[in-house]
Protein backbone atom coordinates (compact mmCIF):
# COMPACT_ATOMS: atom_id res chain seq x y z
CA UNK A 1 0.00 0.00 0.00
CA UNK A 2 2.67 2.41 1.07
CA UNK A 3 4.64 1.72 -2.53
CA UNK A 4 1.57 2.53 -4.07
CA UNK A 5 1.03 6.24 -2.46
CA UNK A 6 4.72 6.60 -3.20
CA UNK A 7 4.50 6.19 -6.45
CA UNK A 8 1.54 8.18 -6.62
CA UNK A 9 3.03 11.21 -5.00
CA UNK A 10 6.49 11.01 -6.29
CA UNK A 11 5.55 11.99 -9.94
CA UNK A 12 3.80 14.83 -8.44
CA UNK A 13 6.80 15.97 -6.85
CA UNK A 14 9.01 16.09 -9.60
CA UNK A 15 6.30 17.71 -11.77
CA UNK A 16 6.54 20.36 -8.72
CA UNK A 17 10.53 20.61 -8.76
CA UNK A 18 10.65 20.90 -12.41
CA UNK A 19 8.14 23.84 -12.35
CA UNK A 20 10.78 25.55 -10.17
CA UNK A 21 13.46 25.51 -11.93
CA UNK A 22 14.16 28.30 -13.93
CA UNK A 23 13.15 28.09 -17.57
CA UNK A 24 16.48 29.99 -18.46
CA UNK A 25 18.60 27.73 -16.93
CA UNK A 26 19.79 25.01 -19.50
CA UNK A 27 20.42 22.39 -16.81
CA UNK A 28 16.86 23.23 -14.94
CA UNK A 29 18.32 23.29 -11.36
CA UNK A 30 15.74 23.80 -9.12
CA UNK A 31 18.80 25.57 -7.29
CA UNK A 32 19.47 27.97 -10.05
CA UNK A 33 18.14 31.06 -9.40
CA UNK A 34 18.13 30.56 -5.56
CA UNK A 35 21.67 31.13 -6.29
CA UNK A 36 22.01 33.36 -8.07
CA UNK A 37 20.21 35.53 -5.81
CA UNK A 38 21.47 34.84 -2.70
CA UNK A 39 25.50 33.88 -3.82
CA UNK A 40 26.24 36.14 -6.68
CA UNK A 41 23.30 39.00 -6.04
CA UNK A 42 22.34 38.57 -9.76
CA UNK A 43 18.79 38.81 -11.52
CA UNK A 44 18.67 35.73 -13.87
CA UNK A 45 18.49 38.40 -16.32
CA UNK A 46 22.02 39.56 -15.89
CA UNK A 47 23.77 35.90 -17.10
CA UNK A 48 23.73 34.87 -20.39
CA UNK A 49 24.40 31.03 -20.91
CA UNK A 50 27.41 30.68 -23.47
CA UNK A 51 28.65 27.37 -24.92
CA UNK A 52 32.17 29.50 -24.78
CA UNK A 53 32.50 28.64 -21.36
CA UNK A 54 33.97 25.02 -21.02
CA UNK A 55 33.73 22.96 -17.75
CA UNK A 56 35.43 19.52 -17.95
CA UNK A 57 34.39 17.26 -15.02
CA UNK A 58 33.13 13.68 -14.78
CA UNK A 59 29.98 12.48 -15.65
CA UNK A 60 29.92 10.64 -12.41
CA UNK A 61 32.46 10.25 -9.77
CA UNK A 62 32.86 7.55 -6.52
CA UNK A 63 34.92 10.07 -4.37
CA UNK A 64 32.30 13.09 -3.64
CA UNK A 65 35.54 14.14 -1.94
CA UNK A 66 38.25 14.70 -4.64
CA UNK A 67 35.77 15.67 -7.88
CA UNK A 68 37.87 17.04 -10.62
CA UNK A 69 36.85 20.27 -12.28
CA UNK A 70 38.72 22.64 -15.00
CA UNK A 71 36.93 25.94 -16.73
CA UNK A 72 38.31 27.08 -20.06
CA UNK A 73 37.00 30.49 -21.47
CA UNK A 74 37.11 30.79 -24.79
CA UNK A 75 36.33 33.75 -27.25
CA UNK A 76 35.64 35.71 -24.12
CA UNK A 77 37.05 39.16 -24.02
CA UNK A 78 39.18 40.64 -20.56
CA UNK A 79 37.73 37.91 -18.38
CA UNK A 80 37.93 39.63 -15.25
CA UNK A 81 36.92 36.49 -12.81
CA UNK A 82 35.76 33.06 -12.79
CA UNK A 83 33.33 31.66 -10.12
CA UNK A 84 33.07 27.77 -9.63
CA UNK A 85 29.83 26.65 -7.66
CA UNK A 86 28.08 23.79 -7.15
CA UNK A 87 24.42 24.10 -6.90
CA UNK A 88 23.47 22.04 -4.49
CA UNK A 89 26.60 22.05 -2.01
CA UNK A 90 25.91 23.97 1.34
CA UNK A 91 28.89 25.13 0.68
CA UNK A 92 27.62 26.74 -2.78
CA UNK A 93 30.96 28.32 -4.08
CA UNK A 94 34.25 26.79 -4.57
CA UNK A 95 36.50 29.38 -5.43
CA UNK A 96 36.91 32.80 -7.55
CA UNK A 97 39.44 33.32 -9.61
CA UNK A 98 40.63 36.96 -11.37
CA UNK A 99 43.19 35.32 -14.24
CA UNK A 100 45.08 39.26 -14.34
CA UNK A 101 47.91 37.92 -17.20
CA UNK A 102 47.01 34.43 -16.88
CA UNK A 103 44.58 32.70 -19.33
CA UNK A 104 41.56 32.06 -18.33
CA UNK A 105 41.86 28.83 -17.22
CA UNK A 106 41.95 27.01 -14.24
CA UNK A 107 41.43 23.17 -13.00
CA UNK A 108 41.45 21.87 -9.09
CA UNK A 109 39.41 19.26 -7.42
CA UNK A 110 36.33 19.91 -5.09
CA UNK A 111 34.07 18.13 -2.73
CA UNK A 112 30.62 17.87 -3.55
CA UNK A 113 27.92 16.65 -0.94
CA UNK A 114 25.70 15.22 -3.75
CA UNK A 115 24.66 14.71 -7.14
CA UNK A 116 24.82 18.41 -8.61
CA UNK A 117 24.83 20.66 -11.60
CA UNK A 118 28.69 22.08 -11.48
CA UNK A 119 29.10 25.87 -13.15
CA UNK A 120 31.43 28.09 -14.15
CA UNK A 121 30.36 31.76 -13.50
CA UNK A 122 32.58 34.59 -15.74
CA UNK A 123 32.17 38.38 -15.34
CA UNK A 124 34.21 40.50 -18.56
CA UNK A 125 35.37 44.10 -18.13
CA UNK A 126 32.46 45.31 -19.45
CA UNK A 127 30.48 44.26 -16.37
CA UNK A 128 28.86 41.41 -18.43
CA UNK A 129 27.98 38.16 -16.93
CA UNK A 130 28.03 34.41 -18.44
CA UNK A 131 27.60 30.62 -17.78
CA UNK A 132 28.08 27.34 -18.55
CA UNK A 133 27.93 23.91 -16.37
CA UNK A 134 27.43 20.50 -16.58
CA UNK A 135 25.89 17.85 -14.28
CA UNK A 136 27.59 15.53 -11.97
CA UNK A 137 26.46 12.46 -10.58
CA UNK A 138 28.51 11.74 -7.02
CA UNK A 139 27.68 9.86 -4.03
CA UNK A 140 26.31 11.77 -0.48
CA UNK A 141 28.63 13.16 1.97
CA UNK A 142 31.93 14.99 0.24
CA UNK A 143 31.45 17.74 2.38
CA UNK A 144 30.60 16.69 5.93
CA UNK A 145 33.54 13.74 6.19
CA UNK A 146 36.34 14.79 7.85
CA UNK A 147 39.50 14.84 5.58
CA UNK A 148 41.91 12.50 5.73
CA UNK A 149 44.87 14.88 7.20
CA UNK A 150 42.61 15.66 10.29
CA UNK A 151 42.18 12.42 11.27
CA UNK A 152 45.76 10.98 10.87
CA UNK A 153 47.02 14.79 11.93
CA UNK A 154 50.11 14.40 9.86
CA UNK A 155 49.06 17.88 8.14
CA UNK A 156 50.42 19.38 11.81
CA UNK A 157 54.36 19.14 10.08
CA UNK A 158 53.86 19.93 7.12
CA UNK A 159 50.70 22.79 6.54
CA UNK A 160 51.56 24.75 4.15
CA UNK A 161 53.92 23.08 2.79
CA UNK A 162 54.11 23.48 -1.31
CA UNK A 163 55.47 21.41 -4.46
CA UNK A 164 55.50 22.65 -7.94
CA UNK A 165 55.87 21.72 -11.72
CA UNK A 166 56.33 24.10 -14.94
CA UNK A 167 55.88 22.60 -18.41
CA UNK A 168 56.52 24.92 -21.41
CA UNK A 169 53.60 25.18 -23.93
CA UNK A 170 54.23 24.97 -27.85
CA UNK A 171 52.64 28.71 -27.74
CA UNK A 172 56.06 29.80 -25.35
CA UNK A 173 53.96 30.08 -22.08
CA UNK A 174 53.79 27.85 -19.32
CA UNK A 175 51.36 25.21 -17.45
CA UNK A 176 51.88 25.60 -13.64
CA UNK A 177 50.74 23.11 -11.12
CA UNK A 178 51.23 23.81 -7.44
CA UNK A 179 49.70 21.61 -4.52
CA UNK A 180 49.55 22.89 -1.23
CA UNK A 181 49.23 20.98 1.87
CA UNK A 182 46.37 21.82 3.93
CA UNK A 183 43.25 19.94 5.83
CA UNK A 184 40.38 22.43 3.74
CA UNK A 185 37.75 21.82 6.79
CA UNK A 186 34.46 22.60 5.51
CA UNK A 187 33.64 23.21 9.31
CA UNK A 188 29.96 20.78 8.62
CA UNK A 189 31.89 17.90 10.50
CA UNK A 190 31.19 17.71 14.31
CA UNK A 191 34.07 19.48 16.16
CA UNK A 192 36.31 20.11 13.22
CA UNK A 193 36.16 24.01 12.96
CA UNK A 194 36.39 25.54 9.16
CA UNK A 195 39.98 25.47 8.63
CA UNK A 196 41.07 26.31 4.75
CA UNK A 197 42.66 28.67 2.82
CA UNK A 198 41.51 32.03 1.38
CA UNK A 199 43.37 33.28 -0.87
CA UNK A 200 46.44 32.77 -2.95
CA UNK A 201 48.78 35.37 -5.28
CA UNK A 202 50.50 33.83 -8.69
CA UNK A 203 53.17 36.34 -9.46
CA UNK A 204 56.34 36.47 -11.50
CA UNK A 205 60.24 35.81 -10.00
CA UNK A 206 60.12 39.46 -9.74
CA UNK A 207 56.59 39.88 -7.84
CA UNK A 208 54.94 40.88 -10.38
CA UNK A 209 51.47 40.22 -10.14
CA UNK A 210 49.49 37.41 -12.37
CA UNK A 211 46.52 36.12 -11.09
CA UNK A 212 44.90 35.34 -7.90
CA UNK A 213 42.69 33.21 -6.58
CA UNK A 214 40.02 33.49 -3.55
CA UNK A 215 39.39 29.73 -2.39
CA UNK A 216 36.40 28.36 0.07
CA UNK A 217 35.48 25.16 2.27
CA UNK A 218 34.61 23.15 -0.91
CA UNK A 219 37.96 22.86 -2.66
CA UNK A 220 39.37 19.72 -1.49
CA UNK A 221 42.02 18.49 1.03
CA UNK A 222 45.59 19.66 -0.06
CA UNK A 223 44.49 21.38 -3.31
CA UNK A 224 46.65 21.57 -6.32
CA UNK A 225 45.89 24.51 -8.91
CA UNK A 226 47.07 24.15 -12.52
CA UNK A 227 47.06 27.53 -13.68
CA UNK A 228 47.87 28.54 -17.93
CA UNK A 229 50.13 31.46 -18.49
CA UNK A 230 50.66 32.81 -21.81
CA UNK A 231 54.20 33.83 -23.38
CA UNK A 232 53.70 37.68 -22.95
CA UNK A 233 53.44 36.99 -19.40
CA UNK A 234 56.64 34.94 -18.06
CA UNK A 235 59.94 35.22 -18.75
CA UNK A 236 61.19 31.98 -18.48
CA UNK A 237 62.54 32.36 -14.98
CA UNK A 238 59.86 31.14 -12.46
CA UNK A 239 57.57 31.93 -10.50
CA UNK A 240 56.43 32.90 -7.03
CA UNK A 241 52.86 32.31 -4.70
CA UNK A 242 51.76 33.56 -1.97
CA UNK A 243 48.91 32.83 -0.11
CA UNK A 244 46.92 33.09 3.48
CA UNK A 245 44.58 30.62 5.33
CA UNK A 246 41.18 31.89 7.80
CA UNK A 247 43.72 31.10 10.99
CA UNK A 248 46.13 33.44 10.08
CA UNK A 249 48.96 31.52 8.72
CA UNK A 250 50.77 33.18 5.35
CA UNK A 251 52.94 31.13 3.27
CA UNK A 252 54.91 31.51 -0.31
CA UNK A 253 57.32 29.60 -2.39
CA UNK A 254 59.38 30.39 -5.41
CA UNK A 255 59.66 27.81 -8.90
CA UNK A 256 62.49 28.77 -10.11
CA UNK A 257 62.92 27.06 -13.50
CA UNK A 258 66.39 27.46 -15.09
CA UNK A 259 67.37 25.19 -12.46
CA UNK A 260 64.80 22.53 -12.35
CA UNK A 261 60.73 22.33 -12.99
CA UNK A 262 60.89 20.49 -9.85
CA UNK A 263 63.29 23.00 -7.81
CA UNK A 264 61.10 24.40 -5.27
CA UNK A 265 62.37 27.16 -2.87
CA UNK A 266 60.49 27.81 0.44
CA UNK A 267 60.62 31.66 1.19
CA UNK A 268 58.93 31.85 4.40
CA UNK A 269 55.95 29.79 6.55
CA UNK A 270 54.39 31.42 9.24
CA UNK A 271 52.28 28.34 10.88
CA UNK A 272 51.17 29.81 14.06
Amino acid sequence: MLNQIFRLILPGLLIASNAMASPQDPLQSVMWDFMLKNELKLDPGQVIFDDRIEIYAPASVEDGMNVPVSVKVNGLEQVEEIIVLADHNPIQRALNFYPGAADPYIAFRMKVQEATPIRAVVRTVNGKWYAGGVWLNAPGGGCTTASVSQQSQLWESSLNRIGAQVWNKSDGGDRLRMRIIHPMDTGLVSSIPAFFIESLSLRDNEGNHIARLETFEAVSENPVFTFSVPADATNGVGYQLVGNDNNGNVFAARVNIPESPLNLESLFAVND
